[in-house]
């Protein structure tokens, strides 16, 4: 494989990307005790495993409810189906539970976009409605975005957990 940074093909970029990022906060979480990953070091309150599990709900609005339109149960179920709450967890919700749906969630994108028009338009009817449709090359920097934004908070959480720095 191409190293991404020769890639002129703007969805497999995307793709080889967000595949590198869910690497990198698997490698973040790696390792944590249980009690590090589900306590939160940080004012605002979110725990590791609640950032993953908003990353793998994330995902999910914005290319199987968002880009294919797919109507999903539950698209806030990071967050205890409310849009502006905090994240959650349930229960049964584990590292190793939460990581598979991560690449699960990365394989469904990978079959969804590849090959595809980075300029698609998102099918209406699931988080979009007819007016608000971003491209899919929108839907997949912003995503990109997203893990990139959540994997320096990663940085600092582990670090305070337990000193590791770095990728």
């Amino acid at each position: 494989m191409k190293p991404a940074r020769d890639l002129a093909d703007t969805i497999e970029l995307h793709l080889q990307y967000l595949d590198r990022y869910r690497g990198i906060i698997e490698s973040k979480l790696t390792g944590l005790p249980e009690a590090d990953l589900r306590t939160s070091r940080l004012p605002s309150g979110w725990t590791p495993l609640e950032l993953l599990k908003h990353l793998i709900f994330m995902e999910r609005r914005w290319l199987r409810w968002g880009f294919t339109a797919e109507q999903v149960a539950h698209p806030w179920g990071d967050s205890a189906d409310n849009p502006d709450g905090p994240w959650t967890l349930e229960p049964g919700d584990t590292l190793a539970g939460l990581v598979a749906q991560l690449h699960a969630g990365g394989e469904f994108t990978r079959q969804v976009v590849s090959g595809a028009d980075p300029a698609a338009i998102a099918a209406a009817g699931g988080r979009f409605g007819t007016d608000d449709r971003p491209t899919l090359n929108w839907i997949l920097f912003h995503v990109l975005e997203e893990y990139a934004r959540h994997a320096g908070h990663l940085d600092v959480a582990r670090e305070l957990a337990d000193g590791a720095t770095g990728e």
